[in-house]
Parts: structure tokens; C-alpha cells; sequence
């Protein structure tokens, strides 16, 4: 498969969801039930979030660095959108459960950076 029909099928994935998200925010009760539409919320903005970070991860990857490989570069966009899509709903979360203050936030944060280190090196090595 060809970088440009991979992220075509990304940013098609990436539109679905954040359609399913804004149907979920406008159709769904969150006081009848709870559970439910907790689960489709992040269930579809973690699919929206990742596909958009990949997609604008690659193409930011690609100004950067012009003769690379363009596999590498999707790999880790989709890895680092991975990442990115944790650390906002880890935010999120944590606002809903109210314990979000700067410090949760810094050490989710600093155990994501922890886990994008941890592939660097790997790859490094």
C-alpha cells in the first residue's frame, strides 16, 4: 500500500469518526445513560484524535525532513498520534473524575514522553 492511499484511508477514518463523535455529543443523553455514552465519547474522539494527529504528524514529518523514508515517517506519526490521543484523553479523564490540576497532568505527560523515549532508543539501538 502507497503512503498517499494509507493516509487517504487515515483522513476517511479520521472524518467518520469525528462525524460519529458530533453525533454522540448531539444524540446521546449522558444522564439516562451514563455508562453508554461515556464509553462511545472516547471510544470515538480517541479514533478521531489519532487519525488527525497521524495525518498532520506524517505531513509535519515530511516538511521536516525531505529525504527520508516515508514509511518510517508513518510509522512514527502514527505511533506519536497514538500518544498524543492518550495524553489528551488522560486530560479529559481526569477533568471528568476532577482530579486534573497541572501536576496529574505534568506526570501523564512525563509517562508518555517516558514511552516515546523507550521507542526511540529501541530504534536507536
Amino acid at each position: 500500500m502507497t503512503h498517499n492511499r494509507y493516509l487517504a484511508f487515515v483522513a476517511v477514518a479520521g472524518l467518520v469518526s469525528w462525524v460519529a463523535w458530533i453525533i454522540v455529543l448531539t444524540k446521546l443523553d449522558p444522564f439516562e445513560s451514563t455508562a453508554l455514552a461515556l464509553v462511545l465519547f472516547f471510544v470515538s474522539l480517541f479514533f478521531a484524535m489519532s487519525c488527525t494527529f497521524t495525518v498532520f504528524g506524517f505531513y509535519f514529518r515530511l516538511w521536516l525532513n525531505k529525504n527520508e523514508i516515508y514509511s518510517n515517517h508513518i510509522a512514527i506519526s502514527f505511533r506519536q498520534g497514538i500518544e498524543l490521543t492518550v495524553i489528551a484523553l488522560g486530560c479529559i479523564f481526569f477533568m471528568i473524575l476532577g482530579v486534573l490540576n497541572w501536576w496529574s497532568g505534568f506526570l501523564l505527560i512525563l509517562s508518555v514522553s517516558l514511552v516515546e523515549l523507550y521507542f526511540v532508543m529501541r530504534q536507536e539501538a
